[in-house]
């Protein structure tokens, strides 16, 4: 069977380049991409994606080697109907690895067409690493390198104020453009690039917040063949995602003039604030999430459709969302009711296998900005610590500890820091030191949570329980 590429691939457009994507992975293809791809069909945007790789090690070799192409397979629920489709994705242009090609990278820049900047580099992306030097190539940190690039299009423009960037980020970070703002202005100040350029990026630039909601599991092992056999074309690049999507971009009007994703009838919202969104959002789908993987996973169980159904998993999930997390949220109890039970129907939805060893990437990251809140607020409104919550993290510190899980090994992926501090405290295999040494890493947490009244105790208590009676016995400790 032949290899998709832009000779084999049926119907493919090739768009001009006005779009900088930073993160070839499977989330950006498969919801900001496949917006561009609606976009571009129905209301004739004509806009293609360059993609950066913003790490050494990606993807972005084989994503050249299909000329950009892929395919995007949907699949759930979609107005009480069971859908089912697949969708060649064409907008993406050609694939740039920094690391290797930096000069090509700057020519990005010198492009006066490009003007839109979306990234993805997951929670640990948006960083100010001070290590990072403007003649790096390229500055380690995803901030450092689009410094890097604004710079030199502010040169090349001699300041032209028309030719700034409009900036989406689509980390899951709250007020992420306000975060990636702070990080940009710092490596301006670091880097000595002077009151101009400083004002050129304040004024002809903008770097909106956005929040992102799409389940997208990725690759489709179980189904492959199926697809293959529905494309008759080896793509080795394919994403499986749910039907459900939700851009909700801070900005103002004029920007959504400029993105107008709503006329090609996608749910992209430009609104004056994200912060209800992003709330409800965050706590009641991702937090879950990332609690229930490590549960589930050190638990015998794979995917988060398993998780949900299980009789004591599905218990632990529904007491963290509905008896903890939903205890956080100041909004409408009707409003968090229906929007919970959503979420439910959505991990349940039959078509789509969501592996929870994928979920697991840079947790603690995760468990930081989508947990650790909400553990805080419960503490203060009810005066004890949320146990489901506590044991999630107990959880993923577990799983750190590596090894195997029947014959399957466990390999836990996170900044070398992280991994190298857990390898070195289960060398203890003391649960009491491990508590209170990963609750002390600032570099972690930005704080010492040894100091959150009665976490240590109780967090020492998970671990130890999970290593004597396991992960599915404690969780039924606290049902």
């Amino acid at each position: 069977m032949e290899r998709l590429n832009r000779k084999t691939g049926k119907h493919a457009t090739q768009y001009p380049e006005r779009i900088i994507q930073f993160g070839e992975g499977n989330f950006l293809r498969g919801f900001a991409d496949w917006i561009i791809h609606h976009m571009n069909r129905k209301i004739n945007f004509q806009a293609g994606v360059v993609v950066v790789q913003p790490l050494p090690e990606g993807m972005v070799e084989l994503l050249n080697e299909q000329d950009g192409l892929y395919h995007l397979n949907l699949q759930g629920i979609d107005k009480g109907t069971a859908t089912d489709t697949v969708e060649l994705i064409d907008v993406i242009t050609r694939g740039l690895n920094p690391y290797r090609q930096f000069d090509e990278y700057l020519r990005l820049a010198e492009n006066p067409d490009m003007r839109f900047v979306i990234s993805n580099t997951t929670e640990a992306g948006i960083a100010f690493d001070p290590s990072c030097r403007l003649d790096d190539r390229p500055a380690a940190s995803y901030p450092g390198k689009l410094v890097q690039l604004l710079y030199h299009r502010f040169n090349v423009f001699g300041g032209d104020s028309g030719k700034g960037w409009i900036i989406f980020p689509c980390e899951l970070i709250f007020h992420n453009g306000k975060e990636l703002k702070e990080c940009i202005n710092r490596y301006i100040e670091l880097w000595e690039l002077g009151a101009e350029f400083q004002h050129w990026v304040d004024t002809a630039c903008g770097v909106y917040s956005t929040l992102v909601d799409r389940i997208v599991p990725g690759y489709p092992e179980d189904s492959i063949g199926d697809i293959t056999n529905r494309i008759q074309v080896e793509d080795k690049l394919v994403v499986k995602a749910e039907i459900f999507h939700l851009w909700v971009i801070e900005a103002p009007e004029w920007v959504a003039g400029e993105f107008p994703a709503s006329r090609a009838g996608l749910n992209v919202l430009f609104v004056a604030d994200e912060k209800p969104y992003h709330e409800r959002k965050v706590t009641l789908l991702n937090g879950p999430h990332t609690v229930l993987s490590p549960v589930g996973y050190l638990s015998g169980l794979n995917t988060v459709r398993e998780c949900v159904e299980d009789e004591v998993i599905g218990r632990y999930v529904r007491k963290v969302m509905f008896d903890e997390l939903m205890q956080t949220i100041d909004l409408p109890p009707d409003e968090l009711e229906q929007f919970a039970h959503d979420v439910l129907d959505r991990f349940r939805n039959p078509f789509v296998k969501h592996f929870i060893a994928s979920i697991m990437l840079n947790s603690f990251a995760k468990y930081k900005t989508r947990d650790l809140p909400g553990l805080k607020t419960y503490l203060s409104r009810k005066g004890e610590l949320p146990c489901g919550l506590t044991l999630g993290l107990a959880g993923i510190i577990t799983y750190y500890k590596g090894g195997k899980r029947g014959e399957e090994l466990i390999a836990p992926a996170d900044d070398k820091a992280i991994l190298a501090l857990l390898a070195g405290l289960w060398k203890t295999n003391d649960p009491g030191y491990i508590a209170k040494e990963t609750l002390a890493a600032g570099f972690i947490w930005g704080e010492d949570l040894n100091k959150i009244p009665g976490l240590t105790g109780k967090l020492e208590a998970c671990l130890r329980s999970i290593l004597e009676k396991g992960m599915l016995e404690t969780v039924k400790t606290i049902l």
